[in-house]
């Protein structure tokens, strides 16, 4: 269908798929990107309310200035521009209703601007503040001298370790593993927080920085790959589900087979769809390799998101962290978005990550249960009225960061010379994020040019 040796099919169209294919189309590689749902995003993407008019996100995804990979892709898609900047980290951390205290960085280099935060941080007595400081020490030390003990060691273990006390972690630690990793402490691996938590918080200080986006998150991504893609000569198809990869007689891919009966050939491939999805599209004799089949034993962790519509403002902080409820964050849009100049002041997202308990209730009681949490840290909002609610589950939504699936997370090389993957769960040393969406996406694009190279 194309010619030989500069041409690949990439499957899903959502960070990774699309990092990928606008590397290879920079590099001249005529690139079919096909996304099986009607349209591209994966599992990042946002939609326009129609009452409304706002953009809202399937998943309340807040990229950081560490994310590197990613700016540069937004670069070089020209996106770049529709990013603002928080440069001075502030959260508030709510324990209930006036006990609130806020981690903000100093305007000091990093790790200094940090370290400010965490003696500012007046929900821990100034003991443990200390504990927390040393505590993270350690940890840094650990991940740079003895990353085979943390591989070992799950989150909450590595409190113990590192002596930390039960409120020092239901304060401060245990909502940063939550969020970043998107499950419990007790089972997600310590090696991922300590990787976050020095990229993120304890490098420069504007690796530390909240980066939102002016539009939609798939207006900003998606858009601008696909003219990319398109100009460079490639193809980016939606509704155009892929049933099965097909193998050739040297046992490389020679074609996918799409549902509608068409067949794309190639000579290269590049699978960016989470492991189930996967599995489902291999033939059976590369299932049987123990390189695919040891994905059947990675696990899935859910999110919920909530987003609400009030007849008023309740709060005026932007961002803001529950302490001891079901409901984790709270995103006050109207605040964070204020330079898109809407004047509505009541839309409020609440995320609740590793959400594996409430999945499968009916959104009536997850609602319930986060206007509940809502009324108890700030009861201002017991006078607000719904005007509308929007309860969003991602049940999939990423790789779980168990200590068993971070082992089996693969690389992007395959034992089939052609094949190539990419996702957030490929093997990048970070959880399930966007900036590792993006790294795989890319390093199976560099695969995929050092092959053509040969």
């Amino acid at each position: 269908m194309v010619s030989a040796k500069q041409d690949a099919v990439v499957i899903g169209a959502g960070f990774a798929g699309l990092s990928a294919a606008v590397a290879l189309a920079e590099r001249g590689v005529r690139v079919t990107v096909l996304e099986g749902k009607p349209a591209l995003g994966g599992r990042a993407y946002s939609f326009t309310d129609a009452e409304t008019g706002d953009f809202v996100d399937n998943g309340q995804h807040v990229l950081m200035g560490c994310y590197t990979e990613t700016l540069d892709f937004l670069k070089r898609i020209g996106a770049y521009g529709q990013l603002v900047f928080h440069e001075d980290l502030e959260i508030e951390m709510l324990a209930g209703p006036g006990q609130s205290a806020t981690l903000k960085t100093a305007r000091l280099p990093g790790p200094l601007h940090m370290t400010a935060a965490l003696l500012g941080y007046q929900h821990l007595s100034i003991a443990e503040r200390m504990s927390v400081m040393r505590g993270g020490l350690r940890m840094l030390a650990m991940r740079r001298f003895n990353g085979g003990e943390l591989r070992r060691l799950t989150v909450a273990q590595l409190m113990d370790r590192l002596g930390q006390s039960e409120h020092a972690r239901r304060c401060f630690w245990y909502p940063m593993s939550i969020a970043t990793l998107n499950d419990e402490p007790e089972s997600s691996s310590s090696q991922l927080l300590a990787e976050v938590l020095k990229r993120a918080f304890f490098s420069r200080r504007r690796d530390s920085a909240f980066v939102y986006s002016r539009v939609g998150l798939s207006e900003l991504y998606c858009t601008g790959a696909q003219r990319l893609i398109e100009r460079a000569g490639g193809t980016v198809a939606s509704h155009s589900i892929v049933e099965m990869l097909e193998l050739g007689v040297g046992g490389e891919v020679a074609s996918v087979r799409l549902r509608d009966g068409r067949r794309i050939e190639a000579s290269n491939f590049i699978s960016a769809v989470p492991a189930p999805q996967l599995m489902r599209l291999l033939p059976e004799n590369a299932v049987a390799d123990p390189f695919f089949s040891r994905f059947t034993g990675l696990s899935s962790s859910p999110i919920i998101c909530v987003h609400v519509w009030l007849d008023r403002e309740v709060t005026n902080s932007p961002f803001i962290g529950f302490i001891g409820t079901t409901t984790q964050w709270l995103f006050n849009k109207r605040r964070i978005f204020a330079q898109r100049g809407e004047a509505h002041p009541g839309y409020l997202s609440f995320v609740i990550s590793g959400a594996r308990k409430l999945v499968d209730r009916s959104n009536q009681e997850i609602l319930e249960i986060v206007m509940n949490d809502l009324h108890a840290m700030i009861p201002a909002s017991r006078e607000a009225k719904v005007v509308k609610s929007l309860v969003l589950k991602e049940k999939n939504a990423t790789m779980a960061p168990d200590l068993r699936s971070h082992e089996l997370r693969p690389t992007a090389q395959t034992p089939i010379a052609n094949f190539f993957l990419a996702g957030d769960w490929i093997q990048t040393g970070l959880p399930a994020t966007i900036e590792s969406a993006v790294i795989s996406g890319r390093a199976a694009a560099v695969a995929v040019i050092a092959r053509t190279a040969e």
